[in-house]
């Protein structure tokens, strides 16, 4: 791990020079990819500093102790800075192992966020819709940018299904841990006897595709206008703005009737198609490297349960790693960082585990 590490940081001061010099600094594109990495890299360097200054105080301290000839006050504080410092370089060790994972490359793309009710009709839709509040609340928190890409409501404001752009640095890594189903149980508000029902919704998070990542050709498109419907809207049937697009090779059916403009949908539409077929062409990538350890958080299975939100109790249990809270309001209004931060911590535990099994 050192020897990387070292070679890390020669790496890191070549780029630091680099960014200085004016045929870099003039030339916008090799400019943008080594600060790309110089702030990669950064987060590392800074530990592995942090690493070698504990292990230097904790030299010196250990070399005092040796010689001897101390007096006891100033022998207690000699061991008090030893085990300090030695404290620091063992935490900046077991910190610098989780910096030097492999890093999953969509980590900081930009998201698109589809949710879908599921089991449970109408309450299923409705939990559809407090689940789109959660995450476009949890984004605002974040700092990050969303904007409803294409929505199919239910006459009384549930949301047959949703899709979200989520913009921002590190979006998906933040929501990749969301795909899968979502169970609710709560009494309808058209129950009469007080029965608690269980409803389901689907969640698929797929990383933002890029024109580099995807070719997608225009005879393998085929693209339908037609006239908006839906619960409520002005311009229902008037005009043939909505767009549907059908990926001929893969069957992928794509639909937009947001935006009155048939443009502004077409462009939509396509954000959506080409995220959709950049999830399957990775998956398909993943699945062919058999030997590939595959990640038990996160795996993207929407046939998973992931969570259950139980309104009687005020409960959210996430049962991947059996965590459960019991403020289902505060993470219904998108305070979803401590579920998601322990989602990581697990997620890096386990790769840690096999990493080392695999040395």
């Amino acid at each position: 791990m050192l020897d990387k590490l070292k070679f890390v940081e020669e790496r890191y001061d070549e780029i630091s020079q680099k960014l200085t010099e004016p045929n870099v600094v003039g030339n916008q594109e090799i400019y943008r990819a080594l600060m790309k990495e110089y702030k990669s890299l950064t987060p590392i360097v800074d530990k592995y500093r942090e690493y070698n200054r504990a292990k230097a105080d904790m030299e010196e301290a250990r070399e005092m102790l040796d010689a001897g000839g101390l007096d006891k006050d100033f022998r207690d504080m000699v061991e008090e800075q030893y085990a300090e410092s030695k404290q620091k370089a063992e935490t900046s060790a077991e910190e610098l192992k989780i910096l030097l994972l492999p890093k999953d490359p969509n980590d900081d793309k930009n998201v698109i966020l589809e949710i879908r009710g599921g089991a449970g009709g109408e309450e299923a839709a409705l939990f559809a819709n407090s689940l789109m509040r959660m995450y476009t609340m949890y984004a605002e928190t974040k700092r990050f940018k969303w904007e409803i890409l294409n929505i199919n409501e239910t006459e009384l404001g549930g949301i047959k299904e949703v899709s979200i752009n989520i913009e921002g640095e590190g979006a998906y890594s933040r929501y990749k841990y969301e795909s899968g189903v979502h169970r609710v149980q709560r009494v309808p508000e058209t129950e009469t006897q007080g029965r608690i029902h269980t409803s389901t919704v689907t969640v698929a998070v797929l990383p933002e595709a890029e024109e580099v990542e995807l070719e997608i050709l225009p005879g393998d498109l085929q693209i339908a206008t037609y006239r908006a419907s839906g619960a409520g809207g002005q311009h229902v049937n008037k005009t043939e703005s909505a767009i549907r697009i059908t990926h001929i090779p893969t069957g992928v059916v794509v639909e937009c009737q947001d935006e009155r403009s048939q443009y502004k949908n077409k462009d939509k539409a396509m954000k959506i198609l080409r995220s959709r077929l950049l999830e399957a062409k990775q998956r398909a990538q993943s699945d062919e490297i058999a030997a590939e350890r595959r990640s038990q958080v996160g795996t993207g299975d929407r046939s998973e349960r992931i969570r259950t939100y139980n309104y009687p109790q005020g409960r959210v249990t996430d049962h991947r790693i059996g965590l459960t809270l019991y403020r289902i309001d505060s993470i219904l209004n998108g305070d979803l960082d401590e579920i998601i931060d322990a989602l990581t911590t697990y997620d890096q535990a386990e790769k840690l585990k096999a990493s080392g099994e695999n040395d």
